[in-house]
């Protein structure tokens, strides 16, 4: 878990800051750091980075963190480039918002790569987070149950209590589904509180993450069967991921 990182740089102070979220969490797990850059194939009259001296000094201070480090140049376009390095590696890291995206909770190359990674992506917060205390957004779909999974392994490294966190109208249809949740970390010896809250996902994360202080959020991509696709994951909707986003500042560990 989390012993192969890859994070994608692109010249932004968010991509920056997912670099030392990378560090961070490259200390607590001893991991190797993959920095990858994508130069974009049409980039017309917009300006660039300088790809070498953006990778340099990316190397330069992953070792100085006393980590493994690579660096990588592809051209194309970032999401997908960065979708077929994560098939290497357990975990993206990625800023929210690139050099080319306005002002949206997320750029659209993370919004597409939250789609189409086959691996973990953690979308960055604006500053590095310690993640010491966990949250997990559960709606008891596949997806979530593999957050969960995640959530649970996370806990046990971090000696941590993990909020479980479940947005409904119906409070005993609630109680029903965090119960899983509940059986599963109480098995693994994880310390959990439960949170069942009125409103969208991202209200109620919201409203948690002010409560508690979390500084870590767990949450599933979510697997539509729409499109004739069987799964394919050109068929993920994730709008429940793009809308926790929008409402908190933390790390959101988006599990495909």
């Amino acid at each position: 878990m989390f012993t192969r990182l890859l994070i994608g740089l692109d010249g932004s102070p968010n991509a920056d800051e997912a670099l030392e979220q990378a560090v961070m969490l490259g200390r607590r797990f001893k991991s190797k750091l993959i920095v990858a850059h994508v130069k974009e194939t049409s980039v017309l009259g917009r300006r660039t980075s300088d790809s070498g001296a953006l990778l340099e000094r990316a190397m330069e201070r992953v070792r100085d963190a006393g980590l493994a480090v690579e660096t990588i140049l592809k051209h194309g376009d970032p999401d997908t480039e960065l979708a077929a390095l994560a098939r290497d590696v357990d975990t993206v890291l990625v800023g929210r918002r690139g050099r080319s995206s306005r002002a949206e909770a997320i750029g659209k190359t993370v919004s597409s790569l939250i789609r189409i990674a086959e691996r973990t992506v953690i979308v960055c917060a604006s500053k590095p987070s310690p993640m010491n205390a966990c949250a997990i957004a559960f709606d008891g779909r596949e997806t979530a149950q593999r957050a969960l999974a995640l959530v649970a392994r996370f806990a046990s490294v971090t000696h941590s209590t993990v909020h479980i966190i479940h947005a409904t109208i119906d409070p005993a249809m609630g109680t029903m589904v965090v119960g899983e949740a509940e059986a599963t970390l109480s098995l693994q010896g994880v310390a959990f509180v439960t949170h069942i809250e009125h409103g969208t996902p991202g209200e109620a994360v919201a409203r948690v993450i002010q409560r508690t202080q979390c500084d870590a959020l767990f949450a599933g991509a979510h697997v539509g069967s729409g499109g004739g696709g069987g799964g394919r994951r050109s068929d993920v909707t994730v709008s429940h991921a793009e809308e926790i986003l929008g409402h908190t500042d933390i790390p959101v560990v988006i599990q495909p």
